[in-house]
């Protein structure tokens, strides 16, 4: 983005009751991936954004017990997604073993995010993962509004 340009941005939210399922979430941000391009341009970018999403949902609806806000922000630079939940408790990554049958969340989400954070909100926490389409996807962003 030229530093001269005002910053341009579409975004989407979505709240999941816990008795939605991740499923819902995964086929919902596909859809907005879709309008972007993605799926055409760098279809191994759009898995990695489907397992974050999987994974923050998850984690919100198994660990938190609440429901989740998904938000995604495109900003031409970076697809930002965020879960929020209503736990003030932040996320650790943890090394859980080879023989644990869960726990590898995060460790995924570091793994296939450019970057991630999370942080305290007034209600609760939000995990933010980045995600910095390769500049195909960027060119062939059609569609953002």
């Amino acid at each position: 983005m030229a530093k001269d340009s005002p910053l341009k941005a579409v975004g989407w939210a979505r709240s999941l009751p816990v008795s939605s399922g991740v499923k819902v979430a995964r086929e919902w941000t596909r859809e907005h991936v879709a309008a972007l391009g993605w799926a055409r341009t760098a279809p191994d970018l759009v898995d990695s954004i489907l397992l974050t999403v999987s994974e923050l949902v998850t984690n919100a609806h198994v660990h938190a017990h609440s429901a989740a806000q998904l938000i995604l922000t495109w900003d031409e630079e970076c697809l930002h997604v965020t879960v929020h939940d209503a736990s003030p408790l932040l996320p650790e990554p943890r090394d859980p073993g080879t023989s644990a049958p869960g726990g590898r969340g995060l460790l995924l989400v570091d793994a296939v995010a450019d970057k991630w954070e999370a942080y305290r909100c007034p209600r609760g926490k939000s995990v933010t993962a980045c995600f910095q389409a390769p500049e195909s996807a960027a060119r062939g962003a059609i569609g953002t509004g």
